[in-house]
């Protein structure tokens, strides 16, 4: 069936996670080649390229290290030989480290800004000139509410999400004349699995969020995969150096 993302191509980045995979399967379904750029967890992401494909969606696995300039630049050339050149990109991956602020070191500073910034410059850096020469793209990073919020324990991903919403707003001022938009999605509480494994009392920390929010429910990774497939197409052309917050309104309260 026709999709509004029919001939173009997506890359996206953190694929096997709760979000990443949602946006994956969002991009295949509205009609985008797709492919899939993952770190470890291999029978995820062999699970989740065949159910892409599965679905008669053209899908490709990459595995790299973003925080690795040699490695990005090899998983971009692999996504263009599979696949063609590509169009869109969803910069997803990174990182949650929870660490208190007495014990954060240069070391652990470092690592968490090149796994949560650093890594979408990479990435975007390497493949806007060719989007640039076709005159049409899309640069989508996943921020976090956190950036505005603030929350202990967290002050390299913080630091690194409110980054990423900078550097949208300078990828739109020097991409965009070429057609190119940048923007950032910044979700808020969305229910992954994973959250089981970091949370000790899932169902308290629930009622708390949905304290905060005007939407009563937790939000979850199709929401998130919504608003990038929306930024993915031509209708959100003029939309651009944005930060979308899908937050259910929590950062109202």
């Amino acid at each position: 069936m026709p999709g509004p993302l029919n001939s173009r191509t997506a890359l996206v980045t953190g694929a096997t996670g709760g979000i990443g995979s949602a946006i994956a399967h969002r991009l295949a379904a509205d009609g985008a080649a797709v492919a899939l750029a993952h770190l470890g967890d291999d029978q995820a992401a062999v699970e989740l390229a065949a159910q892409i494909t599965g679905n008669g969606c053209a899908a490709a696995l990459l595995e790299a290290d973003l925080r690795d300039p040699d490695a990005v630049r090899a998983i971009c050339h692999q996504a263009h030989d599979q696949l063609g050149p590509i169009d869109i990109l969803v910069s997803t991956a990174g990182a949650y480290p929870r660490r208190t602020w007495t014990e954060t070191t240069p070391l652990h500073w470092d690592d968490t800004l090149a796994t949560n910034l650093t890594s979408h410059y990479l990435l975007a850096h390497e493949l806007t000139p060719a989007m640039s020469t076709a005159g049409w793209g899309r640069i989508i990073t996943i921020g976090s509410v956190l950036a505005t919020a603030g929350r202990h324990d967290l002050a390299g991903y913080i630091s690194a999400k409110a980054g990423l919403e900078g550097l949208t707003r300078a990828l739109a001022r020097e991409v965009g004349p070429d057609g190119i938009t940048a923007n950032c999605i910044a979700p808020g509480s969305i229910r992954v699995p994973a959250e089981d494994t970091v949370v000790d009392d899932p169902e308290a920390m629930t009622a708390r969020q949905l304290a905060r929010q005007c939407v009563q429910r937790r939000g979850r990774p199709d929401d998130v995969a919504a608003a990038v497939a929306f930024l993915a197409t031509d209708d959100a052309g003029f939309i651009s150096g944005q930060t979308l917050r899908v937050d259910g309104g929590w950062i109202l309260g």
